[in-house]
């Protein structure tokens, strides 16, 4: 049975990490690892952490400042010992999301599997869908980073997130490992995962800029033609979701 690591990252979230947790913890797959990657919160998130580790044995936690998202994800990449790791800091619409993940990736044979998703305020009101299907990096698609679960050996193979990205390097390490058409995905086609909106790349005009000056800088390091008219259009597509 394969075993799922989920990496959940916190700071100062105390009431969005136990939403998380209790979401996860409804989850039907029986295998699952969360690691939680804190980045020395103050707020009480830190001993909701700690309480549940208790408890829960298949929780293992660090809390200590770091430089950033990229770098707590990293550290929790690193401590993770499942077969297939995804990022989650969010909400399952469904208690059987996990398992749906993990039996397509089973039937398929494939690298990873992906799914829409619904952004949501903290009210659990939906304020954007994220739905752009299957396609190819080139055409400015790409699958939703919070559904994006993938087999350790990814990982191993291209590496973690680039640190000194702000708010892109979800994007170009998908970039990276997509590129060239090796790594094979599947694809839900349907939403398994509430994203809070808000969050690193969805907060602003300010964020969105960056994460487009951004996003041509992954390309052009991927040594991907056609930078600005990719963004472009990914650009586009992200608009057409609102």
């Amino acid at each position: 049975m394969l075993c799922v690591s989920l990496i959940m990252t916190t700071y100062n979230s105390r009431e969005n990490f136990i939403r998380s947790y209790e979401s996860v913890r409804k989850q039907t797959w029986p295998n699952i690892e969360i690691v939680v990657v804190d980045g020395a919160s103050s707020d009480g998130t830190r001993e909701e952490i700690e309480k549940r580790a208790k408890s829960n044995a298949s929780l293992k936690w660090i809390s200590e400042k770091d430089s950033g998202i990229y770098s707590a994800l990293n550290k929790g990449i690193s401590m993770a010992e499942g077969d297939v790791i995804a990022i989650f800091n969010d909400l399952y619409l469904r208690d059987t999301a996990v398992e749906q993940y993990v039996k397509v990736l089973e039937k398929m044979q494939c690298d990873g599997v992906h799914s829409d998703l619904v952004y949501v305020d903290e009210e659990g009101k939906v304020v954007r869908r994220w739905h752009m299907g299957e396609g190819d990096i080139r055409s400015g698609w790409m699958p939703g980073h919070p559904t994006l679960y993938l087999r350790r050996e990814i990982y191993e193979k291209f590496g973690l997130y680039k640190e000194d990205y702000k708010c892109a390097a979800d994007y170009e390490f998908m970039v990276r490992i997509l590129k060239n058409g090796t790594t094979k995905l599947s694809y839900i086609p349907e939403p398994l995962i509430a994203m809070y909106y808000g969050g690193t790349s969805s907060g602003g005009l300010k964020a969105y800029l960056v994460s487009f000056r951004e996003g041509i800088r992954a390309l052009r390091e991927n040594q991907v033609k056609g930078a600005l008219r990719i963004t472009l259009k990914r650009s586009m597509k992200v608009l057409k979701q609102f």
